[in-house]
């Protein structure tokens, strides 16, 4: 059985395009696996969606997009500052800055450790993306963010040279990604 990566793209596949520097077909796969993982399911009946569950995938997707970018092979010990170093290079997060470690305390691991946000911190899917006043996050603009986000990466893997630092850092995921699939008995 071919372990798949994204719905169209097995580990077979991606090692093939690796091998022969298909820059554009890993884009692809790129928007594809973030997409299929981290946006489609977030895109429901409006009525059935939950902003903790939105910021929950959004946090997910925020460590996986970091960990690309930054070249690690996994977050342990880094997350914190995945969540800073994200928050500062991308350009559509400047409304969180002078407030990265406190989003990651309250909201990050609020939700995905105690199921609530904490210190005060609240979550709705109407207003501003950001009220700093009320310490509240509107979850769905929040979402559409962190989607930019990812445009924005992939747009700059594309643009990038294959020996760029950019696309170094990821393959270097991708390979603990790789090694990750492996059976181990």
């Amino acid at each position: 059985m071919d372990t798949l990566l994204s719905n169209n793209v097995t580990l077979e596949d991606y090692l093939r395009m690796e091998s022969i520097g298909d820059s554009d077909g890993i884009v692809r796969f790129v928007r594809d696996r973030f997409t299929e993982r981290y946006i489609t399911p977030m895109r429901v009946d409006p009525k059935l969606k939950n902003g903790f569950t939105i910021m929950a995938v959004s946090c997910l997707m925020i460590e996986a997009l970091e960990s690309f970018y930054q070249g690690w092979p996994d977050s342990q010990n880094k997350s914190q500052l995945a969540f800073c170093n994200f928050f500062d290079h991308n350009l559509n997060f400047c409304f969180i800055r002078g407030n990265s470690q406190k989003f990651y305390r309250h909201v990050r691991c609020g939700i995905l450790h105690q199921a609530e946000t904490t210190g005060g911190w609240h979550i709705q899917r109407k207003g501003r993306v950001f009220r700093e006043d009320t310490k509240t996050i509107n979850a769905k603009l929040f979402h559409d963010q962190v989607e930019m986000a990812l445009n924005n990466y992939c747009s700059d893997l594309a643009g990038a040279a294959w020996d760029s630092k950019l696309w170094w850092n990821f393959r270097k995921k991708m390979k603990a990604v790789c090694e990750n699939c492996k059976n181990d008995a």
